[in-house]
């Protein structure tokens, strides 16, 4: 009797099959930074085409901006390490600014960055659960912080005088986002009911839209387990993250503040600081690696609504994105080298893609 090849010609057509649909998630996502670039090209084109205005710059000031900037970089690291629940400071650092470089660089990069850091924590030894909670909880804790900014800005918006509709706006809007946050947190933290009922909803769409794949069972059990596995993260020390949580977004405030006075310009930081909250919840939208073009745009508009002159908004932000995203690219590599020379090789694989855990 002939042998059946039909499993045999599924297992070959398996990987091609992923293979495929790795490269067409890759092109739909760089053909929407490529559309979202275009769109915002004017502006991003007017901040990188301040850069012979840099020699202009007061040097303290800049530096002072790279400082906020690096005590923001070190407050986000101590939250990590905290709900990693590890004392490996050079894993957490090297690992992340890794995992940042990668989201900074690749379109969708978000899904790639975390899943480098995930491998390479992986390799520094410490537990997968760990990572998978604590890189979660980080996630979720700097979504909820950047929703609640608009808060602090309610004295500027209630009581302040000649305060553009813009601002005010877009103050509303993160409030509306930050209180549908915490009602949502709030359900999911209390009960299993409607955690289990989104894990069962996300199953059955997927298994629909896999249908020659093997059915996608259990998610509504892995989804409460993470949810335990964040809180676990978090432990009694929730008042050292909500510590930390602040301190990574006032340093990274500080340092445009500290971007604008470089640019000669004396601003108002209730102002700015309502600008910079607009600016940060536009950036959530991850259409753009790491928001390129899409910060550049906001924040400038922004600070010309907070009264900073256009062409000093323009400077400022090139300042400060200087700070906050381009020298932490140029960083990433180093760290990634430093890594491997430590604790050894990462098989990074393809990034995004699903590990045997099952840990996007």
């Amino acid at each position: 009797m002939k042998p059946d090849s039909q499993p045999s010609q599924r297992a070959r057509a398996r990987p091609h099959h992923r293979t495929a649909k790795s490269i067409a998630k890759r092109v739909a996502a760089l053909v929407v930074a490529v559309i979202a670039l275009y769109v915002v090209l004017p502006s991003l084109t007017a901040v990188i085409g301040a850069w012979p205005r840099l020699s202009t710059l007061a040097p303290g000031w800049w530096i002072a901006s790279v400082v906020a900037e690096i005590a923001s970089f070190t407050c986000n690291f101590a939250l990590q390490r905290l709900v990693l629940r590890t004392k490996d400071w050079s894993a957490v650092i090297m690992a992340g600014l890794t995992g940042n470089a990668v989201t900074n660089v690749l379109p969708g990069g978000d899904a790639a960055g975390a899943a480098v850091q995930f491998r390479m924590l992986n390799v520094a030894g410490i537990d997968p659960g760990n990572a998978a909670g604590g890189l979660a909880a980080s996630s979720l804790l700097g979504v909820g912080s950047l929703l609640a900014l608009p808060i602090f800005t309610l004295p500027a918006v209630l009581g302040g005088s000649h305060i553009s509709r813009g601002l005010v706006r877009a103050a509303l809007l993160g409030l509306g986002g930050f209180a549908l946050f915490v009602v949502g947190g709030i359900a999911v933290l209390a009960t299993d009911q409607p955690l289990a009922l989104l894990g069962r909803a996300i199953q059955w769409l997927l298994n629909k839209v896999r249908r020659h794949r093997a059915p996608i069972t259990g998610l509504d059990q892995r989804m409460l387990q993470q949810r335990d596995d964040i809180v676990a993260a978090l432990g009694k020390r929730k008042t050292d993250a909500v510590l930390l949580v602040a301190g990574r977004l006032g340093f990274d405030y500080l340092c445009l503040l500290a971007a604008l006075r470089a640019s000669g310009t004396d601003p108002r930081p209730g102002l700015v600081l309502l600008a910079y909250a607009a600016a940060n919840i536009v950036a959530l939208v991850p259409l753009t690696p790491g928001g390129l073009g899409l910060v550049e745009a906001s924040l400038s508009g922004m600070l010309v609504l907070a009264g900073v002159s256009p062409a000093r908004a323009v400077l400022a932000t090139l300042t400060y994105r200087l700070a906050s995203y381009w020298l932490s690219i140029l960083v990433g590599p180093v760290a990634y080298f430093l890594f491997r020379r430590r604790y050894g090789p990462v098989d990074l694989g393809h990034p995004g893609s699903t590990d045997a855990k099952g840990t996007t």
